[in-house]
């Protein structure tokens, strides 16, 4: 609801192209400092409290933005709402892989693909009651219920090898960090553009705040057609055969969609590309956890590492649009097909063991 929700929250705040960019990255930046405990001590035996503390925190996030008069009150919310939402939600996914090892990816993709139906009645909703404020509130109390629910649930598992120094170690196996370069490359495919989508169309397109909301809506429902077709992939074709077909496809058809003039045909080419990205997050997440088997809540931590180049990645096209525009600092998605291209292997040849 909130990337598509941008212009109106630029215009009701008065906001700038720089303010919008801190505000989708200095959170994140923020969060290197407390997500990696989080996901540590999720490992040692405590992961029901940190996701209830997590779920208050970020019922009360939403709630914090829904009353922000300017920049300073709507970063103090989304600075709580980053850390809280890796308690609440990254842990939740973290049990997710431990249920059956052998099928992280598809259950990946089955994550994302929960998570989609919700992405995409966001933009439907802000459509729908033209309040960013209300629709925050409303979606407060749903995490607020989702809280209580969740407290019913039993989380159990303590790692004989979880803690701080084998995070360390982890992050020297040069496996785990391809993996995790792999996941903040190749958002600038997936939230940073996804995020900037709407203020594009606006002030790119020239279409109306209430239209490009729309078009978030096609975006999600893009990647929510993507995600159903990944299910059905991945029980034929390896997850990183997958990524590095789509790859291809993202590097010829973003750069007609900058090209092209006009909503309809950048609206499908949009659509195209928002459906083809929507299995590399799944498919580089699971073979992230696959590195460090029994260790799911210190694989979420670490992720948030390398989250100090992802957070910089919205500033960074935030600073280029202020100076050159919104439509030239979109090219800078370019480089996350390249870098999947680059950074995802190929699947050994038919005759060599795989791994799951």
């Amino acid at each position: 609801m909130r990337e598509a929700a941008w212009p109106a929250i630029r215009h009701d705040l008065s906001l700038s192209y720089t303010q919008v960019g801190l505000l989708l990255s200095i959170p994140g930046l923020a969060s290197l400092v407390l997500e990696p405990a989080i996901g540590v001590l999720g490992d040692l035996g405590r992961r029901r409290a940190l996701i209830v503390a997590g779920g208050i925190g970020f019922a009360a996030a939403l709630l914090l933005a829904a009353a922000a008069p300017g920049f300073g009150l709507l970063l103090a919310a989304f600075l709580l709402a980053f850390p809280s939402s890796g308690a609440f939600v990254s842990l939740s996914q973290a049990t997710l892989m431990d249920l059956d090892p052998r099928s992280r990816e598809r259950n990946m993709a089955r994550w994302t693909l929960a998570g989609s139906f919700g992405v995409a009645a966001g933009p439907l909703l802000f459509a729908a009651t033209h309040s960013w404020r209300w629709t925050f509130v409303g979606l407060g109390a749903v995490a607020l219920a989702l809280t209580l629910l969740v407290r019913r649930f039993a989380f159990e598992g303590r790692a004989e090898r979880a803690g701080f120094r084998t995070a360390l170690a982890a992050l020297r196996r040069r496996e785990v960090l391809r993996w995790l370069a792999v996941l903040e490359l190749q958002d600038l495919g997936g939230d940073v553009l996804y995020g900037y989508l709407a203020l594009y169309f606006v002030d790119v397109v020239g279409v109306s705040a209430t239209t490009a909301a729309l078009v978030v809506a096609a975006w999600t429902g893009a990647d929510l057609i993507g995600n159903l077709v990944l299910l059905r992939v991945l029980r034929r074709v390896p997850g990183t055969t997958y990524i590095r077909a789509t790859a291809v496809a993202v590097a010829v058809l973003f750069p007609l969609f900058q090209l092209v003039g006009g909503l309809w045909p950048k609206l499908v080419l949009i659509g195209v590309v928002g459906a083809l990205h929507s299995g590399w997050y799944p498919v580089a997440k699971g073979r992230l956890y696959a590195e460090l088997p029994g260790l799911s809540g210190t694989a979420m931590g670490i992720s948030t590492v390398t989250g100090l180049l992802g957070s910089a990645l919205p500033l960074a096209v935030g600073l280029l649009a202020a100076r050159f525009g919104l439509h030239d600092a979109f090219w800078l998605v370019l480089l996350a097909p390249v870098a999947l291209l680059l950074g995802v292997p190929r699947e050994p040849k038919v005759g060599q063991t795989q791994r799951v």
